[in-house]
């Protein structure tokens, strides 16, 4: 265990999470696909839609296999199942089968999806106790800049080799860079510190705070803590996968931008999305996991309520990007925010719980602004739903700052009437 190093710990999880971060890369499959095979758009979406929704089963349901065989284990299936996805889909689009082509990318590599996030991360929080925001800030930011590296890399694939081929090619090169990933990572042995951390506790310097609990999962389940949390993801993905799913034809409607202007636009909310993983999720280890998302809510349901005004290109791109940075700090911000909550002793499992949240925010964002753009021809109620949502997920945060308060303070009353018993 001591030539393990944790840097390289990380790094090894930026690996993993690159490779099935190509999910976000999806959209440029999707016109070839249509063109060539004759499946219709919504068709071919419909496969990324099932891949997400597998994602939040598959972390519930994988979650304690995690815990239980370790991330080595985890990693390495995740690997097969990603990879065997991505590959399936080259069969499935060699044979011109749409039915096979949703099993095999949106089933199989969904499940690859769920189990590859949340293998690596929980072990991350422990190898970092001082700085769990950036660790899982750093593991997430490769979750959402994988698009960034995919992107281009699968158009040109597609022109030069087809369609199939990209699916073959991508597919070997994912499993060789995830595989490579787990091979590294291990846990930390019990109570681990990193040097620096043991160091500033013999100088009596500042402790690192205290988890609020060391629960199980079921455990966690039973707490008000845990849904309050839940709400609050919920609200966070769903804000930002509404403006992930419509953010070029909203921009041209709202704006006035052009094609080009507002597929450059998507290419940047790319860059703020993985920046603002690793910038939020730093941020929270120094003002604190329940601040940041109660800052998190109250800056979006400002742009929301400024959005439906929006008519200045500029003003409406820096909103834009705001909130898909705060829509990556949520997920990088979760592990650490469950550790601090629950502590790490079944932080995979309580992770992939709560990651059902994405599950439902995958489907619920994205309908309910299509249902109203196609309803009222505009925007702009979107944007006001989604403004109530977030008084609500900002009211949630305030009663977690409260309920944390409590808690903290309780468990303060019960060390001092132990130590004088």
């Amino acid at each position: 265990m001591k030539s393990k190093n944790r840097w390289l710990i990380a790094l090894s999880a930026i690996a993993i999470h690159l490779s099935i971060g190509s999910a976000y890369a999806y959209s440029v499959f999707q016109y070839p696909m249509s063109n060539e095979l004759g499946w219709e758009q919504t068709q071919v979406s419909l496969a990324f839609t099932i891949a997400i929704f597998f994602l939040g089963v598959s972390a519930a349901f994988f979650g304690p296999f995690v815990e239980k065989k370790g991330p080595r284990k985890a990693a390495l299936l995740a690997a097969v199942l990603f990879s065997s996805g991505i590959i399936g889909s080259g069969l499935a689009v060699s044979l011109e089968s749409l039915p096979l082509f949703l099993v095999t990318y949106g089933v199989i590599g969904g499940m690859g999806l769920g189990l590859g996030y949340i293998s690596p991360v929980s072990t991350l929080v422990k190898w970092f106790p001082d700085r769990r925001g950036l660790a899982t800030g750093m593991a997430v930011f490769g979750f959402g800049a994988g698009a960034l590296i995919s992107s281009p890399v699968a158009a040109n694939l597609i022109g030069a080799a087809g369609i199939a081929n990209t699916f073959f090619i991508m597919g070997v090169t994912f499993f060789i860079l995830m595989v490579s990933g787990a091979l590294y990572i291990a846990r930390p042995p019990e109570g681990w510190k990193p040097d620096t951390m043991i160091n500033k506790e013999k100088q009596n310097m500042k402790p690192v705070k205290e988890d609020l609990a060391q629960l199980t999962a079921n455990e966690a389940l039973k707490t008000k803590r845990f849904w309050m949390l839940w709400v609050m993801m919920f609200i966070n993905i769903s804000v930002g996968l509404m403006i992930i799913s419509v953010a070029s034809p909203m921009a041209q409607d709202k704006v006035g931008m052009t094609a080009i202007a507002a597929a450059s636009m998507v290419g940047i909310m790319g860059l703020f999305n993985g920046g603002g993983r690793i910038l939020w999720a730093s941020a929270s280890d120094y003002i604190g996991r329940a601040r940041v998302y109660t800052i998190f809510f109250m800056i979006q349901l400002v742009a929301f309520l400024i959005l439906p005004f929006a008519s200045n290109i500029i003003l409406f791109q820096l909103l834009v990007f705001v909130v898909i940075s705060i829509y990556g700090g949520g997920f990088a911000a979760l592990p650490a925010f469950i550790g601090d909550l629950f502590g790490t002793k079944q932080l995979g499992a309580i992770h992939g719980l709560l990651l059902t949240s994405w599950s439902l925010a995958g489907v619920v964002g994205p309908m309910v602004v299509s249902f109203v753009k196609e309803t009222t021809n505009s925007y702009d109620l979107t944007f006001y739903i989604f403004a109530g949502l977030l008084l609500v997920a900002l009211v949630t945060s305030i009663a977690m700052i409260k309920n944390i308060k409590q808690i903290t303070e309780e468990k303060h009353v019960k060390k001092v009437e132990a130590k004088y018993a």
